[in-house]
């Protein structure tokens, strides 16, 4: 009953926190809005640790949410659905995201989900809505690598909600450090379904999207972090090459209809 994780988190208080959470947060993605899921079958085959998911990044809280409801809801065998909430009665306990300290503590709601599962460090290039330029804490390194040796961590290498922003560079050193299996997820929907905390839900009948993403190949030993950094880019449709290729707002509602007519 007292067991704890690698990071201090008593796991009956996480696995009551996924759940309470989860059961409330279940109709903004199935009820007010929907969810479209594409290739949670690969979720059902990754090993139990080293896993780093890198996705775009939508809002500061609905975006990884959602990841934990599809992530529970495929280990329990339901293939591109979320449909019937009691995939959270028994959780996988070893999933962490990483987030910024300071947003995980910039409220009640926000320092309860870290304990759901934050891996909190502080950011090298942003404080309080301000640019910095500082060095990365060793800590904060081994706060991941003790969070990958444990489980799943998940994390938005561009460190922003903006899209089509650089990918940070630390994302590609975790990557040659500690050798996980990559997978990309491309999330879409999210920006217009709530505000920018991922809180509130600013619109309702929006068709959300999560497409997973076949683990990447990297050479670990030899390749070079501007070559991780260009496959991570491309792989989770954040390279500058894809501005050239997006429709237009009118166009993109009607592709999200026709998936939606389709599923």
């Amino acid at each position: 009953m007292f067991k704890k994780n690698p990071l201090g988190h008593y796991l009956i208080l996480k696995k009551w926190l996924i759940r309470y959470l989860g059961f409330m947060t279940h109709r903004r993605y199935r009820g007010f809005n929907e969810l479209y899921i594409e290739g949670s079958e690969i979720i059902k085959n990754l090993p139990d640790k080293n896993v780093l998911f890198i996705s775009n990044h939508q809002t500061y809280f609905a975006d990884v949410v959602a990841m934990f409801h599809v992530f529970n809801a495929s280990l329990s065998g339901r293939l591109n659905s979320i449909k019937n909430v009691g995939y959270l009665w028994n959780p996988k306990l070893n999933i962490y995201f990483i987030a910024a300290k300071e947003t995980m503590k910039s409220g009640l709601l926000p320092r309860i989900m870290a304990y759901a599962g934050s891996v909190s460090i502080e950011r090298t290039w942003r404080s309080k809505g301000e640019k910095i330029n500082r060095q990365v804490k060793m800590s904060d390194i081994s706060k991941i690598g003790i969070s990958l040796n444990d489980g799943w961590v998940i994390t938005f290498p561009q460190g922003t909600t903006k899209p089509f922003k650089p990918v940070r560079k630390g994302t590609a050193h975790i990557i040659k450090k500690y050798k996980p299996v990559v997978i990309p997820i491309v999330i879409d929907g999210f920006r217009r379904s709530f505000d920018k905390k991922g809180l509130m839900i600013k619109k309702r009948g929006i068709l959300q999207s999560m497409i997973i993403k076949e683990p990447l190949n990297f050479d670990y030993e030899n390749e070079s972090i501007d070559s991780i950094l260009e496959k991570i880019q491309y792989s989770i449709e954040q390279h500058p090459s894809f501005l050239k290729v997006i429709p237009s707002d009118e166009l993109e509602v009607q592709k999200k209809l026709d998936i939606k007519r389709q599923w």
